[in-house]
């Protein structure tokens, strides 16, 4: 069985990181949306809501499971038996910065390859960032969140 993680802070999960876990699902017996924590990272939504959020957008996808982490990817990995890392690419920029992860992982965790999958054309654009940006300054995030997460993504982001 061939199992692939899909590690992201996902704060908020978009319709990008979702056309990503749709393609990859396809692709491998069983695909781990891992949650992790990135001490770099100052996050809108705490690792529960991020996970909740997850387990609603991907609810009733076969060989998807949800769960989250601190540790490193590459330990991650190989205690949960994934032979493969799955990250989006939206541009070049993306490219630099995660193949000197995938080099990383790799050398922590030999077995461990990385499978760079390019957005989908419709969201080369976007990114969770954005996406908390212009919702804090009351524009329509409705293209760009999963409608079963929307009105929570707008509830937290309003308050924010």
């Amino acid at each position: 069985m061939k199992i692939a993680i899909y590690p992201g802070s996902f704060d908020p999960p978009t319709l990008g990181h979702l056309d990503i876990i749709e393609r990859a699902s396809g692709i491998f017996d069983r695909l781990i949306v891992a949650c992790m924590t990135n001490r770099r990272k100052k996050t809108l939504f705490c690792t529960e809501e991020r996970l909740e959020m997850l387990r609603e957008i991907t609810k009733g996808m076969a060989g998807v499971e949800v769960d989250g982490s601190g540790e490193l990817l590459a330990a991650y990995a190989k205690r949960r038996g994934a032979a493969v890392i799955v990250k989006g690419l939206r541009a070049m920029s993306d490219f630099e910065m995660e193949f000197q992860m995938a080099l990383l992982n790799r050398k922590m965790n030999p077995e461990l390859d990385t499978l760079f999958l390019a957005a989908g054309d419709r969201f080369h654009y976007l990114s969770s960032s954005a996406v908390k940006e212009i919702g804090a300054l009351g524009g329509d995030i409705s293209d760009f969140v999963p409608p079963a997460i929307l009105g929570k993504v707008k509830d937290v982001i309003c308050q924010a």
